[in-house]
C-alpha cells in the first residue's frame, strides 16, 4: 500500500437510541443511530412505534384544522352580515353543455375536398 493515501481506520463505537452499543472500526469515527440489530422489529418480532422528532404531531398540525383555529374564525366571519346564498347550479358534464350550447345552431355542411392541381406537360406555360 501506498502511504499517506489512505485515511485512518481507527476504533468507533455505534451508541444506538435504546443503549446498546457496539464497538467496530471506522474512519468516521463514533456515531450515533437511532435503531440496532437490538430494538430492530425485524430481529426481535416485537413491533416498535417510533416517532422521531414528532413527525406525527408536525403532521397533525400541518394537515389538521385546529378547534382554536375554527373558534377563532367563526367570529370574524358572523360579524358582516351574511348574504343569502344561490341556488347551486346542477353540474354538468363537457358533452351537455356543447350539446346545450349548439342546440339553435345549424350543423355545418360536409366540405367537398378541393380538386388536385392537374398535370400540365413539360413545356407548356399558362
Amino acid at each position: 500500500m501506498k502511504e499517506a493515501i489512505h485515511p485512518d481506520y481507527k476504533a468507533a463505537k455505534v451508541l444506538c437510541a435504546c443503549g446498546n452499543v457496539i464497538e467496530t472500526r471506522s474512519t468516521r469515527g463514533d456515531f450515533h443511530v437511532d435503531i440496532c440489530n437490538a430494538c430492530h422489529p425485524f430481529f426481535t418480532g416485537k413491533q416498535k412505534l417510533m416517532d422521531t422528532a414528532g413527525r406525527i404531531e408536525k403532521f397533525k398540525t400541518r394537515y389538521a384544522a385546529t378547534p382554536e383555529k375554527a373558534e377563532k374564525a367563526a367570529p370574524k366571519a358572523a360579524a358582516p352580515a351574511e348574504a343569502p346564498k344561490k341556488a347551486a347550479a346542477p353540474k354538468e358534464n363537457r358533452a351537455a353543455k356543447r350539446a346545450k350550447a349548439n342546440a339553435g345552431k345549424p350543423k355545418p355542411a360536409p366540405q367537398a375536398e378541393a380538386p388536385a392541381a392537374e398535370a400540365k406537360p413539360e413545356g407548356e406555360t399558362a
